[in-house]
């Protein structure tokens, strides 16, 4: 078979999945009919979780021919496990030796390149294809986006919220490395300071440093200059303490993966751009490959035909 007709035959079953998702995805988000049952099931479940599980929503860049750089959004929905600290392997540096091993599997995703409100729609479908919407214990592990904080929050209320850890950290190292200087001991130190209160849930004693150290002049970085307001608007999303407690995930490495193997391994190799279409129906596709589902997605879709 010659390369241009699998690509044919790969982008053709891309885009019949992908309207068979977008059918899905409007289905579960209309509003509730007369004489609809509170227990009906609008999307099919797919390997649904029914203890703990995790949504993790994010952006990667795709080239798009005649439009240049657009954001894919990407959703990814875990099973999470926990395990006995004794299970953990030994890191004798780590902050979390002593605590539960939370571990995620039994990814799907969903991925297309959409806009906020049209990423809510697949969220919500993809997150009752996997039956998170009645699991006992629900996260969601995000990067502090504020896009992402309103639809998780609409499509799932009941979802423990929080930011990522190495995005919080990553804002204490630039003040750090700005203030400080880059990569010296006395950054490194008070960085490392920082980190500990907000591991213990200190997060009023960090805003009120960064509030005192003057950080809104324009010669700092952007990322230095709303490092006060970002922990400021997120403490209840920095409660690492209580949610270390409560067995809950506080990385968000699930879907910056995804970012890289639903969307990237594929579609963003060097010189390659991607008609809109083409790159919707390929990210359709790739995101029924990675959850596992592609036997199953391939068989349910030409059978309808």
């Amino acid at each position: 078979m010659s390369a241009d007709s699998l690509a044919g035959i790969t982008e053709d079953w891309g885009r019949r999945i992908g309207a068979q998702r977008t059918a899905e995805a409007e289905r579960a988000n209309q509003p509730a009919q007369r004489g609809e049952r509170p227990d009906h099931r609008r999307v099919a479940e797919v390997q649904a979780i029914s203890g703990q599980a995790n949504l993790s929503t994010d952006g990667a860049m795709l080239r798009v021919r005649d439009e240049g750089w657009k954001e894919v959004k990407v959703v990814a929905v875990s099973e999470v496990q926990v395990r006995p600290a004794e299970e953990r392997p030994s890191e004798p540096s780590s902050r979390r030796a002593d605590d539960l091993l939370v571990q995620l599997s039994q990814h799907s995703y969903q991925a297309g390149l959409w806009n906020a409100d049209t990423m809510a729609q697949y969220q919500y479908a993809e997150g009752l294809r996997r039956g998170i919407d009645h699991c006992r214990k629900l996260s969601s592990v995000n990067d502090g986006a504020i896009w992402i904080k309103r639809i998780t929050a609409t499509n799932f209320s009941h979802a423990t919220q929080i930011v990522d850890w190495r995005h919080a950290s990553d804002h204490l190292w630039a003040v750090a490395n700005a203030v400080c200087g880059e990569h010296t001991t006395q950054a490194k130190q008070w960085t490392e300071e920082h980190l500990d209160l907000l591991w213990i849930g200190q997060v009023a004693a960090v805003v009120t440093t960064l509030d005192k150290m003057g950080l809104e002049h324009e010669r700092w970085p952007d990322l230095v200059r709303e490092a006060p307001d970002y922990f400021r608007t997120n403490q209840e999303r920095m409660r690492y303490d209580v949610f270390r407690e409560q067995a809950l995930p506080i990385g968000s490495g699930t879907v910056e993966s995804a970012a890289n193997t639903v969307v990237h391994h594929r579609l963003k190799r060097p010189g390659r751009g991607w008609q809109r279409d083409n790159g919707q129906a390929m990210l359709a596709a790739l995101s029924e490959l990675h959850s596992g589902r592609f036997n199953q997605a391939w068989q349910q879709t030409f059978s309808r035909s």
